[in-house]
């Protein structure tokens, strides 16, 4: 059940609309001149929008890895950079001890 209050009522029963809340199950939708502008509702409500505001982030992450996944497949294996490094640098190497030598 939703209830409008008032700010200026809630500054008057702040502890009754939070029993209201927190033991009635009510949310408490506050107003400012007519017009909503927040909402006081219980632990357990609040905990159910947590877990909802995180499950876009995981479906975010999981089409991210799919598509990560896909690229993978499509360029092949990662290039070890590494040995790329030292084969480079022993050629490099090889025609240099090849130039002195000769």
């Amino acid at each position: 059940m939703d209830t409008q209050v008032s700010i200026g009522q809630v500054k008057r029963d702040i502890s009754e609309l939070i029993n209201r809340v927190a033991f009635g199950k009510e949310r408490i939708i506050l107003t400012s001149r007519g017009k909503p502008k927040a909402v006081i509702v219980s632990i357990e409500d609040y905990a159910h929008l947590q877990q909802l505001d995180a499950e876009p982030n995981l479906k975010q992450w999981q089409f991210w890895l799919a598509k990560h996944q896909a690229l993978n497949q499509t360029i092949g294996p990662p290039v070890d950079v590494d040995a790329l490094w030292h084969a480079a640098r022993e050629d490099l190497e090889a025609r240099d001890d090849n130039l002195v030598g000769s």
